[in-house]
């Protein structure tokens, strides 16, 4: 399902009917605090998104949307400053599409990235590492058959470990990839984050200590036991 965050409801509607026609199942929200009170509660294949919206601004959701989902967002905008679409396409915008725009090149950017998401969740259906499996589609992590329950952070923490098998990250490249801001020293946050991973993956039965800290330098996935 696409979610239609634009506070123009002749607007919306127009976009929302477009993608209907085209077979895609849409909803919608007309303010900031409603649009992101959606994006927390359910999971969307995509988000078109305004930036000028009652309440909450559209580039303060994406910054928001960005610290718990990596869903594609196609921002929709009648800035059209070169600058500002530099801005939102580093806070986490997928595209930018300058209003007023055309319905077709709208179905052709959305079918672009559907081709793209779709792609990439093929090739990465299941990521797995002795006994434990990840699943990107629906960021659900196992132990042998075991799921474990984990926080947004820590599910992309452990990806990040996963798929990079055996390379080590500083905290400064952690907090950075996670959490998407500049790393000022303080690791408060990565090591809570990393003992709740491994006391989670222990109580799920984990036969072995995923998490190796290298120490001076960061952390990795353990590929020695």
């Amino acid at each position: 399902m696409i979610l239609v965050i634009e506070d123009s409801e002749d607007l919306n509607k127009m976009v929302r009917e477009a993608l209907e026609d085209a077979s895609y199942k849409v909803d919608s929200s007309f303010t900031g605090m409603d649009g992101l009170a959606k994006l927390r509660q359910n999971t969307y294949e995509l988000v078109l998104l305004d930036l000028m919206l009652p309440f909450t601004s559209g580039d303060r959701i994406l910054k928001e949307f960005r610290e718990f989902s990596d869903t594609p967002v196609i921002i929709i905008s009648a800035k059209d400053m070169v600058t500002t679409k530099i801005d939102l396409l580093r806070l986490g915008a997928d595209d930018y599409l300058t209003k007023p725009f055309d319905l077709g090149e709208l179905l052709a950017r959305v079918e672009s990235i559907q081709r793209r998401v779709h792609k990439k969740e093929h090739a990465l259906e299941k990521v797995t590492y002795e006994e434990l499996t990840l699943v990107p589609t629906s960021k659900r992590a196992y132990v042998g058959k075991q799921e474990v329950i984990l926080t947004p952070k820590e599910y992309l923490l452990l990806e990040l470990l996963l798929v990079n098998k055996g390379q080590v990250f500083t905290k400064s490249s952690i907090y950075e990839k996670i959490w998407g801001e500049e790393f000022l020293g303080d690791d408060n946050a990565i090591k809570t984050h990393i003992s709740n991973l491994r006391s989670k993956l222990k109580k799920a039965g984990a036969k072995q200590e995923y998490i190796e800290t290298v120490w001076g330098l960061g952390y990795r996935l353990n590929t020695k036991q």
